[in-house]
C-alpha cells in the first residue's frame, strides 16, 4: 500500500516527464528556494513525480508497465542528467519520495537499451556519484537507502570496482562500526556485497593492496563491539576461503600476527565466533609450509590449544561429525609439532 497523497498522472510523453521531474530536482536547489512554502512545494512535485515514475515501471495493478516506454524513461533520465541531480538531492528529500527512488533505481539500473545497461554507464562517466552514496552513511537520514542503492550498483562489475579502489572504500572500515546500529549493519551488509560478489575482482585487488586492506581489517577483528567481531570473522571465512582467493590465503597464512589473532578468536566467550575462527585457525596449523615462528607459539601454546580444541564442539549431524574429524587432524598436527627439535629452526 502507499500511503502517497498524490493519485500518479499519465505525462503525454516520456521525454516531457523526464523534463518535469528535472525540473523538480532542479527547484529544490537552495540557492534558489528562499521561501520555507516554495521549498515545501518542491519537494511536493519530487514526491509526485517519483509516484509516477514508480507507477511507470512496476504498473499501478490496473494497467502493465510497457516495456518500451521503461527503456525510454532510462534513456531520457541519463540524457538530462537526472541520475546526478537525484544522489545530490537526496538529503532533501521526504521519507515517501525516497522510498519510490531506491525501488526505481534498482528497476532503472538493470534496464537495457540494446547492448548496453546505459543508467550503469551513465554512473561509469559520473564515478564521483559512488562517492556521494558511499559517505551518506554519515547521514543516518538517508544512509539505509543510499545502502540499498549502493547494492544494486556493486551487482556491476565496474561499479564495484571502483569502489574498491577508491579512496571511499575505507570508510567502510569506520562506517560497520557507528553506534547506530541499524546503519552499521547496513554498511556492513555493503561491505560484504563488495568482497564476495565478484571473486576474481576482488581476487586482483587484495594481491595489489595487501597489507593496507588486512591491517584495517585486523581492527574489526580484535574490536570491542561483539557484533562487528562476530560479523567479521564470519567475512573473513567467507572470502579468505573461496578458490579466487587461494594465493591471497597462502599469503595470509604465513603472517605471524594473523595467527596470533585467530588464536585469541579461538579463545572467545562466543562459541559461534570460536567455530568461525577455528575454520581459518584449522588452515595455519595444517599448512605444510608454516614459518618457525608459527611452530614455536604452537609448541609453547600446544597443551592449552588441545584443551581448548577438544572443548570445542559443534552442531548436530553430518556436519558436527566433519567437524570433529578436523579437529582431530589439527590436535594430532599440533602435537607433531610439539615434539619437533628445535622448532624455531
Amino acid at each position: 500500500m502507499s500511503f502517497s497523497f498524490f493519485r500518479p498522472s499519465r505525462p503525454k510523453t516520456t521525454q516531457e516527464f523526464v523534463k518535469g521531474v528535472k525540473d523538480s530536482l532542479m527547484a529544490l536547489d537552495t540557492k534558489t528556494v528562499v521561501e520555507v512554502k516554495a521549498l515545501e512545494k518542491a519537494l511536493e512535485e519530487v514526491e509526485k513525480n517519483f509516484s509516477t515514475m514508480r507507477c511507470m515501471i512496476s504498473g499501478d495493478g490496473e494497467v502493465e508497465p510497457n516495456v518500451d516506454q521503461i527503456s525510454q524513461l532510462a534513456l531520457e533520465i541519463c540524457k538530462e542528467d537526472v541520475i546526478a541531480l537525484i544522489i545530490h538531492n537526496l538529503h532533501i528529500l521526504g521519507w515517501e519520495a525516497r522510498k519510490d527512488l531506491v525501488y526505481c533505481w534498482a528497476i532503472l539500473l538493470k534496464q537495457k537499451v540494446g547492448s548496453t545497461y546505459c543508467c550503469v554507464e551513465y554512473v561509469e562517466n559520473h564515478f564521483e556519484l559512488l562517492d556521494s552514496l558511499v559517505v551518506s552513511y554519515d547521514n543516518k537520514e538517508i544512509a539505509l537507502n543510499c545502502g540499498n542503492m549502493l547494492r544494486e550498483c556493486v551487482k556491476f562489475p565496474t561499479l564495484a570496482k571502483y569502489i574498491l579502489e577508491s579512496a571511499s572504500f575505507e570508510l567502510f572500515f569506520k562506517f560497520v562500526e557507528l553506534p547506530n546500529f541499524d546503519v552499521a549493519s547496513d554498511a556492513f551488509t555493503t561491505f560484504k556485497d563488495l568482497l564476495t560478489k565478484h571473486g576474481d575482482m576482488v581476487a586482483e585487488y587484495l594481491n595489489i593492496h595487501y597489507d593496507e586492506f588486512f591491517n584495517l581489517y585486523e581492527k574489526l577483528l580484535t574490536s570491542a563491539n561483539y557484533v562487528t567481531k562476530r560479523q567479521s570473522v564470519k567475512l573473513l571465512s567467507d572470502f579468505l576461503l573461496e578458490p579466487p582467493n587461494a594465493q591471497i590465503m597462502k599469503r595470509y597464512i604465513l603472517e605471524v600476527r594473523y595467527f596470533k589473532v585467530m588464536m585469541m578468536l579461538l579463545k572467545d566467550s562466543s562459541k559461534n565466533i570460536q567455530m568461525t575462527a577455528f575454520h581459518i585457525f584449522k588452515v595455519f596449523v595444517a599448512n605444510p609450509n608454516k614459518p618457525p615462528e608459527i611452530k614455536v607459539i604452537l609448541s609453547k601454546n600446544h597443551e592449552k590449544l588441545v584443551s581448548l580444541l577438544h572443548n570445542l564442539s559443534g552442531g548436530k549431524g553430518a556436519d558436527d561429525e566433519q567437524f570433529e574429524e578436523e579437529k582431530e587432524i589439527i590436535i594430532k598436527e599440533i602435537e607433531r609439532v610439539s615434539h619437533l627439535p628445535n622448532p624455531e629452526h
